[in-house]
């Protein structure tokens, strides 16, 4: 047996992949038909279950190799072999580098305690090239000859919703009208003008997305055509071109879509093309690998150490309470570790706050919650640490930390987009763009109720601002379903020792709520505060909660639209 142990195990972990990437494929098909039976419960559950399915596999195949390997479990020697026999098995797999990532999770739930280790890990020499192979079958084409009016047609033949139009003639007209308006005033129409869209369709909650782009002024103009299904029959919701929507559409701050990826490394250079601005790794979450997702962040993540100087620093801003968070000026991306003792008020252990960040990434986050990698053994180079964060790692997470000659080993930590915290821009920013800031904090904090989220602890310093200046959710520790909650009027005194009396008279259970309270504390800016309080009203009405929680508890998921109102053909339509 132990003659062929690095054969054994390499065919333990291929079949384990096998099974993985079977299992996620049937969960990603099912989508369409839920699509068209309008089942949107069974889309989110699908979902849920795709996402909880890695680790559902990952355990217990990590088991049966330490049974397998017994004592050699940390074996460098066979560990190598085992790698270069698993390399072998892989080498004509369509999704090859979503296997590699998958060994590489393997490895380090068998061998205990291990660090990310270039040598034994498919890091830095792993596959990482995406292209479209010139046979594909991954693209429908549209050649310009065949004249507006019957491409258009044409794509909406093309793919079946399973469900019949609402107006198809009318989406038609909506389409013509939107190229005409943002291609045809700028553009001229060329011998080489065509028009390409992905065969998959993306899902996500109620929504599907078509995927596209126009050869067009000696350059890609790329589209998403949004298709909703509401009870009167299936429809376009809107044309999108602006770059900005789509950029924002596959953020970092919504859940993944449901597509179907034979190769997906096709389906993220043809993304690639589209939204170019996106990171590989970012496209490679949003449909659905975010653990090759998070292989290639630590791959950018090592060119970048090897490519800049700087420190890593104590992140700006108010220091939590539960999570100590650094970061490296020069990279856009956060550093959060859960701190060995919380202060009071918080009364929580470390294995609630990971469960809180379980939760959020199993949820919804619609736009509005950001996405986070999570690391064990993390390795950064001690020479790039400043004193001041090494002290306030030693002060806050001393059982986190393991120090080697060259570099310190962080034994948990999660990584997240960088974003200015709230608090900071309300306090340099100008009246307007504060009270643009404002609008959309509380739009964040009423859009996460409707996904069934309560924040908890709303202070301005635990949201922060895109890139694109939207206001994203980032502190977690506090969040619960919006369906626990209980919101109530606040009882009005109205005797001597009621009004005088130094604690509430009344009594107030552990996840009661009184929204009128939010108005002393929400925002502090005199020219902001008038303003924030008009425009938001609904946030401070118990009844404004209570019609909310209404709805999710009934079962409705409340389709949060990742565009504006305004650009949709029928913003009437609900769904």
């Amino acid at each position: 047996m132990t003659k062929n142990l690095d054969k054994q195990v390499a065919h333990k972990i291929l079949d384990g992949f096998n099974t993985y990437i079977h299992s996620f494929k049937a969960y990603t098909r099912l989508t369409p038909k839920y699509f068209s039976e309008r089942n949107w419960k069974a889309i989110q559950l699908n979902h849920k279950q795709r996402l909880r399915l890695y680790k559902d596999l990952l355990f217990p195949l990590a088991a049966t190799c330490k049974a397998l390997l017994e004592e050699k479990s940390t074996d460098r020697v066979l560990w190598g072999k085992i790698k270069n026999q698993y390399t072998t098995l892989i080498a004509d797999k369509p999704e090859l580098e979503i296997a590699e990532t998958f060994f590489n999770s393997v490895i380090r739930k068998t061998y205990e305690n291990i660090a990310i280790d270039e040598e034994l890990m498919f890091v830095m020499e792993g596959h990482d090239f995406c292209s479209i192979r010139e046979n594909s079958d991954l693209i429908r084409n549209y050649p310009k000859g065949l004249g507006l009016d019957k491409i258009i047609r044409q794509i909406l033949d093309d793919f079946d919703f399973g469900a019949p139009f609402m107006d198809k003639e009318r989406d038609i007209q909506f389409l013509i009208e939107g190229v005409q308006k943002v291609i045809l005033t700028r553009y001229n129409i060329a011998p080489d003008t065509r028009t390409q869209i992905l065969k998959s369709v993306f899902y996500r909650n109620k929504a599907a997305y078509l995927i596209g782009r126009t050869f067009v002024g000696k350059k890609w103009m790329p589209f998403i055509i949004p298709v909703l299904n509401g009870k009167k029959g299936v429809f376009v919701d809107t044309l999108i071109f602006d770059p900005n929507l789509m950029s924002h559409m596959f953020s970092f701050t919504r859940s993944y879509f449901m597509v179907e990826a034979e190769v997906p490394s096709e389906i993220v250079a043809f993304l690639s093309s589209v939204i170019p601005h996106k990171k590989i790794h970012e496209l490679y979450n949003a449909i659905g690998f975010n653990k090759h997702g998070k292989t290639l962040f630590y791959r950018d993540f090592l060119h970048h150490l090897d490519s800049s100087t700087d420190q890593f620093v104590i992140a700006p801003g108010i220091k939590g309470m539960v999570m100590t968070v650094f970061t490296l000026p020069s990279l856009n991306i956060v550093f959060k570790l859960i701190k060995d003792h919380f202060e009071p008020p918080k009364n929580m252990t470390r294995q609630e706050v990971r469960e809180k960040y379980k939760l959020v990434s199993l949820h919804d986050r619609v736009g509005r919650m950001a996405d986070t990698h999570e690391f064990e053994y993390f390795k950064i180079p001690k020479d790039r640490i400043s004193p001041e964060l090494i002290t306030e790692l030693r002060n806050t997470t001393n059982s986190l930390l393991k120090f080697t000659d060259t570099h310190l080993i962080l034994k948990h930590l999660y990584t997240e987009r960088k974003m200015e915290p709230l608090n900071l821009y309300l306090e340099h920013c100008s009246t307007e763009e504060g009270k643009k800031a404002v609008e959309d904090y509380g739009r964040a904090i009423l859009q996460l109720a409707q996904a069934n989220i309560f924040p908890g602890d709303m202070m301005t310093k635990n949201f922060g601002l895109t890139r694109q200046k939207r206001v994203i959710f980032y502190d977690y520790d506090e969040i619960e379903f919006l369906s626990d909650m209980n919101f109530r009027v606040k009882p009005k005194a109205e005797t001597y020792e009621q009004i005088y009396a130094p604690e509430p008279w009344y009594s107030i259970a552990k996840n009661d709520v009184f929204p009128e309270d939010f108005k002393r504390w929400m925002i502090g800016r005199k020219d902001l505060k008038e303003h924030f309080l008009t425009y938001h009203e609904d946030l401070f009405s118990p009844e404004y909660w209570q019609g909310v929680q209404k709805r999710i508890v009934k079962g409705e998921l409340i389709h949060a639209f990742p565009y504006p109102d305004e650009i949709r053909f029928r913003p009437e339509q609900r769904i």
